[in-house]
Order: C-alpha cells, then sequence, then structure tokens
C-alpha cells in the first residue's frame, strides 16, 4: 500500500471511530439526560429551606419535623425581542405565610453553563442565599464558585442594585469581591444573578394563607419548546 493510499485509510478510520464514539456519547447523554435532570430537582429541594430561611432556621424547623411547603411555577419573561423562561420556586411556613422564593438561573460561564439557585425573600428585597447547581469551570480557580465563602457574599445583598465584580476586596453594598484567577467565572456568576433578580422580581408575588399548605411540594411545571429565540434558564 502506498504512503498516499495508508494516510488516506487512516484518516477514514479515525472519521469512523470519531463518528462511533460521537454516536456513543449521544446515546449515553440521552439516556442519563432524564436521571440528571431528576437528581438536580432533588437536591433543589433539598436546598430550598436553606436558602430562604438560612441554616440555623432551616435546621430548627427540621428538628421540629416540619417541611415549607413550595410549589413550582415558570415566569416568562420577554426583553429586547427575546423570550426567557425561570422556574421559581415559591415556599410557605406551615402557619400558610410566604418565607421566601428560589429563582434557577443560568448562564455561561469560563467553561460551560453554570446553573444556579437564588434565593429572595418574601418581599423580593434582599437575597437570601445563592447555591450552585452545576459548574464545570477549572478546578482550584473558578470552581471556586461553590464555596460558601465566596457564595455568601450575595446574600442580604439588595435586589435593587446591579452587583459589580471588584479586585481585593469588595466592601460596598453593590460589590461582589472575584476570586483570584477565575475573574471570569466570578463575573459569570453574578452576570446570573443580576439578570434573574431583574427579571424575576417583580414576578414574585403570591397569595399568603392557610390555604397554600394544600399546595403539592413539587409541580414540575416545564416551558414548552422554545423558538430560534427563545432562551430557557
Amino acid at each position: 500500500m502506498s504512503l498516499k493510499n495508508s494516510n488516506l485509510a487512516q484518516a477514514w478510520l479515525v472519521l469512523l471511530l470519531a463518528t462511533l464514539f460521537g454516536t456513543a456519547l449521544a446515546g449515553i447523554q440521552a439516556k442519563l439526560g432524564p436521571v440528571i435532570e431528576a437528581n438536580k430537582v432533588k437536591e433543589t429541594m433539598a436546598k430550598i429551606p436553606v436558602l430562604v430561611l438560612g441554616e440555623d432556621l432551616a435546621a430548627e424547623l427540621a428538628d421540629d419535623n416540619q417541611t415549607l411547603t413550595i410549589k413550582s411555577r415558570v415566569v416568562e419573561v420577554k426583553k429586547n425581542g427575546i423570550t426567557k423562561f425561570y422556574t421559581v420556586y415559591d415556599a410557605w411556613l406551615p402557619e400558610g405565610k410566604v418565607v421566601g422564593h428560589v429563582v434557577k438561573a443560568d448562564g455561561q460561564g469560563y467553561a460551560d453553563k453554570i446553573e444556579l439557585l437564588v434565593g429572595i425573600d418574601a418581599q423580593g428585597e434582599r437575597i437570601t442565599g445563592l447555591f450552585v447547581l452545576d459548574q464545570k469551570e477549572t478546578p482550584g480557580l473558578g470552581a471556586k464558585i461553590l464555596e460558601h465563602a465566596w457564595r455568601g457574599q450575595f446574600k442580604e445583598k439588595s435586589t435593587a442594585k446591579h452587583l459589580s465584580v471588584v479586585k481585593g476586596g469588595g466592601v460596598e453594598e453593590d460589590e461582589i469581591d472575584a476570586i483570584s484567577g477565575a475573574t471570569i467565572s466570578s463575573k459569570s456568576v453574578t452576570g446570573i444573578v443580576n439578570s434573574a433578580v431583574a427579571d424575576v422580581v417583580s414576578h414574585l408575588d403570591v397569595p399568603a394563607g392557610p390555604e397554600n399548605n394544600k399546595i403539592p411540594a413539587v409541580q414540575n411545571k416545564e416551558p414548552g419548546k422554545n423558538s430560534k429565540n427563545k432562551e430557557r434558564s
């Protein structure tokens, strides 16, 4: 076999292997996709009490064998010709008082998509917590967005203020201290939070009352398929 024919055969072999590998990977992702999403919903439900109440009050509620009533809904936001969908979880105390909300939002990070859970108080005035539901940022750098100390900066920030990322220690109410060596990841998370809060805060009004205790704990209401110019968070 000539060198030319040998190179051609190798090229076809590489192409064939790449095609087979891609097909197999797509099949695995299609099979695992629903399982992964179900696990995310389960993790979300577990994090909601801490995100709206804080760790101490959430622990007290659990110690008293009480649970929050949680209902999910989809909020549609139209802006600049683009429609976005956010999943919002509303939470009620056992006596029927609305205690807060959690918004599921996502956006592009340095390496891949970042998914967040943003806690907001019942009045829609303050951020009550932040949890990173999914990320693939660089280990040791951007992945530090997972750390409690960094995420804790967002707690008690006003929803009326646009947060900005600064280097060297954010001291103002509208500032977030960047992770050293991971400014892009820091800005990505902050941008996702800013967009979610700005888009959803005016849609957080929900009725309060004992009747809400009858609401099922989880309602997985998913939006329909998006058109070309639609995004979903």
